[in-house]
């Protein structure tokens, strides 16, 4: 430095020293603010990094991108899903029950949102949809389910088909096995699975009706849910002990039926010996028309 500040002007070198000095004596913290002050589009420093990041609770969620609500019917213990883009409004409704119609209207006004779909994840046997009644009351809804399930609607979905609203999507994995007509929706980031009834938290839907068989469940689980990453979170189409959500990673570890191998499953979901669903008689005709109204 001194041979450098030998060779410059008398004003330059006490410049030079100056700016020398300030170095040696200020704080590294100072200085910093001093450089970023200097240079507005460096930063310098161990600054913690800003991360918008995407959140879910079990009950209710937004991001700057994404909102989503999860709600229960009491009687059924079906739970409905409303996913929204955040910026478009434009909306899905999953699974959908006719005697809380009126609630799900009201949030969906509450929040101002366009819902383009209401899709079940399958032809129920407990409750009845409300997905008919509800295109009478919201304009330009549409109704979809399974080409496979035999149901009536507007949108007839199969694997790989993509349900989408702004800039997201809902895309089906086909897991018959409850049902012919089951369906999981995945997020577009594999972040969220809504599982319907092939597989509940820590259970399984049953296969003694409607279709059922323990063998192909078994294989839809372990093929098309299964193979999910780990971290991404499970809402399924009902609960009945008051759980809201899993994970796949827990429920390949801790599902205390499908942790088995395929014959023990089998012999499993052959010998649970459950009364049928008090309302299968009405719930299932109706729920192929699209719960008793017009499609």
């Amino acid at each position: 430095m001194c041979s450098v500040i030998g060779r410059v002007k008398p004003c330059h070198r006490a410049l030079a020293v100056s700016l020398r000095l300030r170095t040696n004596t200020e704080s590294p913290s100072c200085a910093a603010a001093r450089s970023r002050r200097s240079c507005p589009g460096v930063s310098l420093g161990a600054e913690p990094l800003r991360v918008t990041s995407r959140t879910y609770s079990s009950g209710t969620a937004v991001s700057q991108r994404l909102l989503f609500r999860q709600l229960l019917e009491l009687e059924s213990k079906t739970y409905t899903y409303l996913l929204a883009d955040a910026e478009t409004k434009e909306a899905v409704l999953i699974d959908p029950v006719l005697e809380t119609i009126d609630r799900d209207l009201k949030l969906i006004g509450e929040l101002g949102l366009n819902v383009k779909v209401a899709v079940n994840t399958h032809c129920h046997a407990d409750h009845i949809t409300s997905t008919g009644l509800m295109k009478k009351r919201l304009v330009g809804l549409k109704s979809a389910i399974s080409k496979h399930s035999g149901a009536s609607a507007d949108i007839l979905l199969s694997e790989g088909d993509k349900i989408t609203f702004g800039k997201h999507c809902l895309t089906v994995r086909d897991t018959p096995g409850h049902t012919d007509g089951c369906m999981t929706l995945v997020t577009g980031d594999q972040s969220m699975a809504f599982t319907g009834d092939a597989l509940l938290i820590r259970g399984c839907g049953r296969t003694d009706f409607q279709q059922g068989c323990a063998k192909r469940l078994y294989h839809s689980v372990h093929q098309k849910i299964f193979t999910l990453p780990d971290q991404c979170l499970i809402y399924p189409a009902h609960d009945y002990l008051g759980q809201t959500v899993s994970t796949v990673g827990e429920e390949r570890r801790f599902n205390p039926r499908l942790t088995k191998s395929i014959e023990q499953f089998v012999d499993i979901m052959n010998n649970l010996n459950l009364p049928k669903p008090a309302k299968i008689d009405i719930a299932v005709p109706a729920n192929l028309v699209c719960g008793l109204h017009e499609v």
